[in-house]
């Protein structure tokens, strides 16, 4: 598979708009930590922190199917340009302001949070026309996933590295500024420029009119559940054996086997389609989710942090193509920005609920609460099968101006499913 990516990675514009992304999108991957680190420095409280980044993220996730609708209907470089400047502008103010006063810090939080670019649907939909190919889009997805993991795991060094060299403001500024220009690089590319989406139904639900859409995102809003609640869990559970690296460590396996999941899915073509495939995976994320209530000791529940993480990157990978068959025509930067909005709301409320479980029941209790978010995204998966079935006329994927048709096969997947 490593010479899938390279191939896919020597392609023209792929590693600028893979790099691009990726480096535009670390604002928001970082913010969870960036925005309380310069909080309690600047003497504000732990609640005052949580508040602010709470209200980052409702506003993020109000902002980005908003934007992608409007990505759709104006390309991207008129929407993502001004977007990236005004989310790194609201940071910047509350960088220099400060959390006091509260009203202007809260409104810093709702500009950056809700202009943020909607870099990640964007990029899925230029990939048709900038690769051309069924096995370098598969590779594609394959390492879109892997490359969330990776930056979900760099991003908190990087602030962590910032503030010790500098402050917690001074990173604020940094993170921000490199996320402004990788968006830049984005829109300025060839690709980004020339691409039209699809014409559109005008309909008022938009991309959320597919009942496909609709499963696929309940799906991911109790996938994003289970995470938000097995990050707190971790800390519980660190916090029990005595070592607060510990949740450290568990956090870490789990991206590791996300690592190792995404590869070995990206490594060849499987039978099926896309819809069955997902459900497949899902129910091994579910099924992966159950031993961690056996919260053993730390190198063997660091190893099951590692399993709990295996499937998913292959589920992320196979969602975007899912996301794409069945978003109706027009609204592909729409469609992948729901996906992104509810799998973070999923982690916050998440994060929210397994609170006062570990604070009744401990760890364990804890991880109860993701096992029960596995379970509830295969039940939205099986109870709503008949609204998410294989489109009725598959197509081979072909460059087009849009990755956006309710009949495309998986990348690296023949028309008779055939591996």
């Amino acid at each position: 598979m490593a010479a899938g990516y390279g191939e896919m990675l020597r392609t023209r514009h792929a590693a600028r708009l893979l790099t691009g992304t990726l480096v535009g999108r670390l604002p928001n991957a970082t913010a969870a930590l960036a925005i309380p680190l310069f909080v309690l420095a600047e003497g504000g409280s732990f609640a005052f922190a949580g508040a602010l980044s709470a209200v980052y993220g409702v506003a993020n996730a109000v902002g980005q199917p908003l934007l992608g609708r409007a990505v759709d209907l104006y390309g991207q470089p008129r929407v993502m340009l001004p977007s990236a400047l005004m989310a790194a502008l609201g940071m910047a103010v509350f960088a220099v302001t400060g959390p006091e006063p509260a009203f202007l810090a809260y409104a810093a939080m709702v500009v950056s949070g809700f202009f943020t670019p909607p870099l990640e649907g964007g990029l899925r939909a230029l990939w048709p026309s900038v690769l051309k190919s069924e096995e370098r889009i598969h590779a594609a997805y394959s390492l879109d996933a892997i490359a969330q993991e990776l930056m979900y795991v760099v991003g908190p060094l990087i602030i962590s590295g910032m503030v010790a060299l500098w402050s917690p403001a001074a990173a604020l500024f940094v993170i921000n500024a490199l996320g402004a220009l990788g968006a830049l690089a984005v829109v300025t590319s060839r690709p980004s420029r020339e691409w039209r989406s699809a014409p559109r139904e005008a309909h008022w639900l938009g991309a959320l009119r597919s009942p496909g859409l609709r499963v696929v995102l309940g799906t991911f809003f109790f996938i994003g559940t289970a995470l938000g609640s097995i990050a707190v869990a971790a800390i519980a559970y660190g916090k029990d054996a005595g070592n607060d690296a510990t949740a450290g460590y568990i956090l870490s396996a789990i991206g590791v086997g996300a690592l190792i999941g995404g590869t070995v899915y990206g490594h060849r073509q499987w039978p099926g389609t896309p819809e069955q495939r997902l459900r497949l995976l899902v129910a091994g994320l579910a099924v992966c989710y159950v031993p961690l209530l056996l919260v053993p000791g730390t190198v063997m529940m660091t190893v099951l942090a590692g399993v709990a993480g295996i499937f998913l990157a292959p589920c992320l990978a196979c969602a975007f193509v899912v996301v794409d068959r069945h978003a109706p025509r027009g609204t592909v930067t729409e469609a992948f920005s729901w996906l992104v909005t509810s799998f973070g709301v999923g982690a916050a409320i998440g994060s929210g609920v397994v609170g006062p479980a570990v604070q009744s029941g401990g760890a364990r209790a804890g991880y109860l609460v993701a096992v029960g978010g596995g379970a509830a995204a295969l039940l939205v998966m099986v109870a709503a099968r008949r609204w998410l079935q294989a489109p009725a006329t598959p197509s081979p994927i072909v460059a087009r101006s849009e990755n956006d048709r309710n009949g495309a096969v998986e990348p690296g997947f023949s028309a008779g499913h055939q591996a």
